[in-house]
């Protein structure tokens, strides 16, 4: 074979290779430019209103066809039960999930990371800190932290991370003396801990450099943002909240019985009451049936205006408060809110009461006020004074009670309490309205 034919063979080898390559490539840089990547916030607290949010919000994911979905989160934590339903959705998920924790990932933030395939994070990102605490800032109890701790594992091993870690972040008795993290602290990771400790697969600046990583810089990106409605639910249904608008509806409700007709401290309660119903159904934590249940409680108490008795109101009332039970989320967070919502109102009531009386509003209609006086014609029983120191005699004995005649009169009297036969004299000592008291006159 001469030199020529050799580099013939050479350079169309070379071309062969070339095109194949570009072909490769192109079609490499084509099935990217193809793949769809949904962006998803995690921000603010983590509760039910945001859990209704992740749920619509991955289910249109999935419906559009797509390939890898992105949660960008940034929270302090939340709800522990909350944060296990969530976390129920992102491992249902059959796509690849990756965590961008742009900012901070604590407590129940940390959680839900954990859930998903792969974390990144910015440069002055944290996670960690997952310590379970009551609404009032204390530790929750053993049997609460016990399970909290074994849900961190989980999560953590449900995507092959080192348990110990995620344990960590929820227990401040394991010592991590490496990571500066000795007993009597909650351990948190910063960006570099965590790709150390394989909890973070890298660092990143922002979103476009996140692609860059996962090879998706080429495919489309769509981003998910939470409806007006949702964003109002999520407030509405904040736990703060919450005996905030059950003592305003309560209040409402009490000022306006001393209001004549219906003013704005009724329909500052009734918007209340509204507004309460409407994040707890955006929320999917009330349905039709609470409000059926409302609106029935309502309709007997206005009832109780009209029907004697008592017993309608009474059901009434049991009725709004079993539909407010039906809508919260937490019984014991609930009965708080319908306690510190009681309590007001009942300390307005008190105050109202004692500067108002039951003259005003709607209580003029329902409470009877009409008096037999004496200018009208009426006359009660009279005093009669001038019967002291009379005399007369008895015609029924007095045990201590009876009959005796004064000056032709004939009236009812009672003894001091000794008995005096019949036929006897007797003087009149004293005049209590219609009780006239007589003692014997001994006969010398």
């Amino acid at each position: 074979m001469t030199a020529k034919k050799v580099y013939t063979y050479i350079f169309v080898l070379c071309v062969f290779l070339v095109t194949i390559f570009n072909v490769g490539a192109g079609v490499d840089a084509n099935t990217a430019s193809h793949k769809t990547v949904h962006i998803i916030p995690i921000e603010k607290e983590v509760e039910r209103g945001l859990q209704a949010f992740l749920d619509r919000a991955t289910e249109e994911a999935l419906e559009e066809g797509t390939d890898h979905i992105i949660f960008e989160i940034n929270t302090p934590g939340g709800r522990v039960d909350s944060a296990g339903e969530i976390a129920t959705i992102l491992q249902d998920l059959d796509v690849p999930t990756t965590s961008f924790i742009v900012n901070r990932a604590l407590s129940a933030g940390s959680y839900i990371a954990l859930n998903t395939d792969t974390i990144y994070m910015r440069p002055q990102a944290t996670m960690g800190a997952s310590g379970v605490i009551t609404s009032d800032g204390n530790a929750a109890n053993k049997k609460a932290q016990s399970a909290w701790i074994a849900s961190m594992k989980s999560a953590a091993e449900s995507k092959g991370r080192d348990p110990q870690y995620a344990m960590a972040m929820a227990d401040e008795s394991i010592d991590l003396p490496e990571l500066d993290a000795g007993k009597g602290k909650f351990l948190t990771l910063g960006p570099s801990q965590a790709l150390e400790v394989g909890y973070s697969e890298g660092t990143v600046d922002n979103r476009e450099e996140l692609l860059q990583q996962l090879s998706l810089e080429n495919a489309t990106v769509m981003e998910k943002e939470p409806t007006l409605a949702e964003e109002v639910a999520r407030f509405l249904t904040n736990p703060v909240v919450i005996p905030i608008l059950l003592s305003i509806a309560s209040l409402g409700l009490v000022v306006e019985l001393y209001s004549p007709g219906f003013g704005v401290a009724g329909i500052m309660g009734l918007i209340s009451l509204v507004l309460f119903f409407y994040g707890h159904i955006v929320a999917g934590l009330a349905g039709m049936e609470a409000v059926i249940l409302l609106i029935l409680g309502i309709g007997l108490i206005i009832a109780e205006f009209f029907v004697p008795g008592g017993i309608l109101g009474l059901i009434g009332a049991g009725a709004i408060i079993g539909s407010l039970f039906m809508s919260g989320y937490d019984i014991g967070h609930m009965s708080l809110s319908i306690g510190i919502a009681f309590l007001l109102s009942l300390i307005v009531s008190i105050i109202l009461f004692r500067r108002m009386g039951m003259d005003k509003g709607i209580f003029r209609h329902i409470i009877l006020k009409d008096q037999t006086t004496t200018e009208q014609g009426y006359v009660s029983s009279v005093n009669r004074l001038e019967l002291i120191g009379l005399e007369g005699i008895t015609v029924t004995p007095l045990r201590p009670s009876g009959t005796a005649v004064f000056d032709q009169e004939r009236l009812d009297v009672i003894s001091e309490g000794r008995f005096i036969d019949g036929n006897k004299k007797v003087k009149v000592v004293k005049v209590e309205g219609v009780r006239i008291v007589v003692r014997e006159i001994k006969e010398v």
